[in-house]
């Protein structure tokens, strides 16, 4: 799996909850039209008023890469530019494990992958 995180900033918030509204219909249809995409979320930092954070989950590195040619990708990437981004950082990370962070009985796990 490929986990992307990125955060997007801009000038104020007004323009960030404008972003994000728009958003949501493209997040919708990439969520049900693009196979691979697992989790697909644009959402307004509730600590930075001018930030919005993007977590993505795709299936694997072609999913990704088919979602670039997409016509949802265009559109998005299209609308948030017009809106004047005026900061973005954005990393792909693949993880080949996972596993739950809480246990059956609803406590925090202490480790992870070297079990």
């Amino acid at each position: 799996m490929i986990i992307v995180a990125a955060t997007l900033d801009f000038a104020d918030q007004a323009t960030r909850d404008l972003a994000v509204e728009q958003a949501v219909p493209l997040q919708q249809a990439t969520r049900d039209d693009e196979d691979g995409c697992l989790a697909y979320c644009f959402g307004a930092d509730p600590v930075v008023p001018t930030r919005i954070q993007v977590y993505e989950l795709w299936s694997d590195g072609p999913t990704l890469a088919a979602h670039f040619d997409h016509p949802h990708y265009a559109a998005m990437r299209d609308m948030l530019r017009s809106h004047g981004i005026v900061a973005a950082a954005n990393r792909a990370y693949l993880t080949e494990q996972d596993c739950p962070v809480y246990q059956p009985d609803g406590t925090p796990r202490r480790s992870f992958f070297d079990d």
